[in-house]
């Protein structure tokens, strides 16, 4: 089992960066039992990834005897966290003041989009709407484009999910070395922020422009970007290093001396077509060919099929089956505590019984 083996946490039932945050923890040995809403059960199936290897139950969090319940149940465990709007489990009685009172060493973890305070604290939000306050959103796209979504990476699951993960296991470490538990208060906007302070450190020493497509990791430079091959497919090329890039030249048979002035901005643009040009003129495949093996820095750009039969990925074991669904494994890997899927995500509320028996809860007050 992995290493937060034996910790138990209360998650309140949501939808993306919670659930994520859920299953890290759980993928990482944590007993997380999701509460859910007792008009939810049957909506989700096994496909549900967000809710691997956690506990279900439900309860009606209007209903004040259920609400008593859970907090005798909260006074068990180690973690609780939601993701509803600044207000709302304070209004059901569940609220973090209430929480540390029954239980001192409890961490309570809270994932907004926009903060507990602040002008647009209670306004509704999305993943898009969390990063273009940050300066992210703008930065990704073509210069002739709009900015492009980035899927919900960076704001719901690296600067949400994720984030809160991570202030969730360091408030355990304190709570478990002083006893005292506290709140965790994580934000999308302010984790999208977090990861974006390295390019907020390029801008202050001026080497990055606020114009999309004009820097080094934006794709204006020839030998930071995706290029078509014969076959309509991708690869990557990422050839920053001298001695990288002269690798990528040397396999892509070019001897322009143009080329050997890298970083000379005003010739990138010139620069990328002549790569364009040689790309071009083989498959993917063909080109996967020439580059393994060497420090180039040049990959093909798999859909999500092909990544899971990608050599490397299966000889790491980058994905688990589980009951017929080929997922992404457990992440990080441990020497020691090895973390492990335990399920696939189950029938809301089918561990009713036995949670309720486990912490001696009452079943009819739900």
């Amino acid at each position: 089992m992995g290493p937060l083996k034996g910790i138990k946490i209360v998650e309140f039932s949501g939808i993306g960066p919670g659930p994520f945050c859920g299953m890290l923890l759980a993928d990482l040995g944590a007993d997380v039992i999701r509460i859910s809403r007792k008009d939810a059960q049957g909506m989700e199936n096994k496909f549900d990834i967000h809710n691997r290897s956690k506990r279900t139950i439900t309860a009606d969090l209007k209903n004040k005897e259920s609400v008593d319940e859970i907090l005798k149940l909260i006074g068990q465990v180690d973690v609780v966290f939601e993701g509803f709007r600044p207000g709302v489990m304070e209004k059901l009685g569940l609220g973090p003041d209430v929480c540390l009172k029954i239980n001192p060493k409890l961490i309570y973890g809270r994932m907004t989009g926009w903060g507990q305070e602040g002008p647009m604290s209670k306004m509704a939000g999305h993943d898009i709407n969390y990063i273009s306050l940050t300066g992210a959103l703008n930065a990704i796209g073509r210069k002739d484009s709009n900015p492009l979504p980035p899927l919900n990476l960076i704001g719901d699951y690296g600067g949400g999910g994720m984030h809160l993960a991570f202030g969730i296991v360091s408030g355990l470490i304190h709570s478990l070395r002083t006893g005292e538990g506290q709140i965790v208060d994580s934000t999308m906007v302010d984790g999208a922020l977090s990861l974006m302070s390295f390019f907020y450190s390029l801008k202050e020493m001026g080497h990055w422009d606020d114009q999309r497509e004009s820097n080094l990791l934006d794709g204006h430079a020839h030998f930071y970007d995706t290029y078509m091959c014969a076959d309509n497919k991708y690869i990557a090329i990422g050839s920053i290093e001298p001695q990288f890039y002269k690798e990528l030249l040397d396999k892509l048979e070019i001897d322009d001396q143009r080329f050997l002035d890298q970083y000379n901005k005003d010739l990138w643009p010139e620069l990328k077509n002549l790569i364009a040009s040689k790309v071009i003129l083989k498959t993917r495949s063909e080109w996967e060919d020439i580059f393994s093996g060497t420090d180039a820095c040049v990959t093909p750009v798999l859909n999500m099929s092909e990544a899971k039969q990608n050599i490397h990925n299966v000889k790491r074991n980058a994905f688990t089956d589980v009951d017929g669904f080929n997922q992404p494994s457990a992440s990080p890997r441990y020497s020691v505590t090895k973390p492990e899927i335990k399920h696939n995500a189950k029938q809301v509320g089918s561990d009713f019984d036995e949670v309720c028996n486990e912490f001696g809860l009452s079943k009819a007050a739900f």
